[in-house]
């Protein structure tokens, strides 16, 4: 019995949305996990620890608030393009040694509020 190119669609369109669909529960699983959905569950992604930080430059260190002003370029793992932000810091006992004019290289992520730093490297002058 040869199928009709409507049953051909609809069987190509169920098809992609079932990839589709376990795409978007893979990714949902990483995240609850705790892992970034764009990481797969392989490590060879061949970047190293310096690919993934984001250059920067602190513009204000807030004690108190345990937070960061930075000027940074582009976030990759947050598509974000480079600004001026503030951001929390896991860290806090880093802040002690840091001052405005510092460059860094930093990894952040999203937190509960806003985002977070996670690591931070000063860049020898």
């Amino acid at each position: 019995m040869k199928k009709t190119s409507t049953q051909f669609l609809l069987a190509a369109f169920i098809a992609l949305s079932a990839s589709s669909l376990s795409a978007q529960a893979q990714a949902q699983a990483q995240t609850s996990a705790g892992m970034p959905p764009e990481s797969g569950a392989s490590s060879n992604s061949g970047a190293t620890a310096n690919e993934a930080l984001t250059e920067g430059e602190i513009r204000k260190v807030d004690l108190e608030q345990a937070k960061l002003t930075i000027k940074h370029g582009e976030i990759k793992n947050l598509a974000m393009p480079g600004m001026t932000m503030v951001f929390r810091v896991k860290d806090a006992a880093q802040l002690a040694t840091l001052k405005a004019g510092d460059k860094i290289r930093f990894r952040a992520e999203r937190g509960n509020p806003g985002y977070v730093v996670t690591d931070l490297q000063v860049v020898a002058p």
